[in-house]
């Protein structure tokens, strides 16, 4: 047993010396922190922002009852369920779409040059925020749901691609090398090698962007691209903190509901 130890205790004595590199790690984290925060000029709360506060924190705990339930397309649950169809036609076109992108941009499917430049187009989508998508769109379409939904269809398409050229340049390429020697063409490699190894990431994939577009979805009404963000801003700007804790407690409701299936959808994909 001593025989045993004393070479693992000489292989750990002559483990490389690292610590040079974790002191310069730990000095540029300090640097960039220091440089950070000397960009930031607090000046103090503005005026009335305790009392704003106050109101937000409030209206949570007592929101306006017959907001809540009211039915008719100026009721919170209009608005919230136009938020949640923004959020799955975006979620569906973008997936979609996404697949093409993805397979043209990983480098074991295509050459190097074509993924190349499907990875640039992914990369220009990523760049630009929702918001500015958004502001785009809304000059072609007019302001509506309809903006909303080719707004988060183009946010996805950045988003998903490149978790989907994640999944497929992990695959295990030994099932293509058996189909191609088995005389397989590139179609049936796609649909019997490669798309049941990355139907379950394809899936939770999805169902993560899903969680991201509901909550886009509400940001982007401010703008004007439908669902309840422009309702609750200018509940907002009016102080109207009953009919602010009435949108905030049903976006809180609907967030658990989500949580909860996306949770339960997880697990079974875990699982098998």
């Amino acid at each position: 047993m001593q025989n045993l130890v004393n070479p693992i205790e000489a292989m750990y004595e002559s483990r490389p010396k690292r610590w040079w590199f974790y002191t310069m790690v730990l000095l540029i984290v300090v640097v960039l922190l220091g440089w950070s925060a000397g960009a930031i000029n607090f000046k103090g709360l503005a005026a009335r922002g305790s009392d704003v506060a106050y109101g937000i924190l409030y209206s949570i705990v007592h929101p306006d009852v017959n907001l809540l339930l009211d039915l008719s397309q100026n009721g919170i649950i209009y608005m919230l369920l136009e938020t949640v169809a923004i959020a799955v036609l975006g979620t569906l076109v973008g997936g979609v779409l996404a697949v093409p992108f993805s397979f043209l941009a990983s480098e074991n499917i295509v050459p190097k040059w074509v993924a190349f430049f499907f990875r640039a187009i992914i990369l220009l989508i990523r760049t630009i925020p929702s918001l500015v998508w958004a502001l785009v769109w809304i000059r072609v379409t007019g302001p509506g749901a309809f903006c909303g939904v080719l707004t988060q269809s183009v946010c996805s398409i950045g988003m998903i691609s490149k978790m989907y050229v994640n999944a497929i340049e992990d695959l295990d390429t030994r099932i293509l090398e058996s189909l191609d020697a088995s005389g397989c063409t590139t179609f049936q490699k796609i649909r019997y090698g490669i798309l049941p190894q990355l139907y379950a990431n394809f899936v939770s994939t999805l169902i993560y962007r899903f969680d991201i577009n509901i909550k886009d979805a509400t940001t982007l009404g401010i703008v004007g691209a439908g669902g309840i963000g422009a309702a609750l801003v200018q509940c907002i700007n009016s102080r109207r903190w009953s009919m602010v804790g009435s949108f905030l407690f049903g976006m809180i409701v609907l967030m658990l509901i989500i949580e909860l299936f996306s949770t339960k959808v997880r697990n079974k994909l875990a699982r098998g």
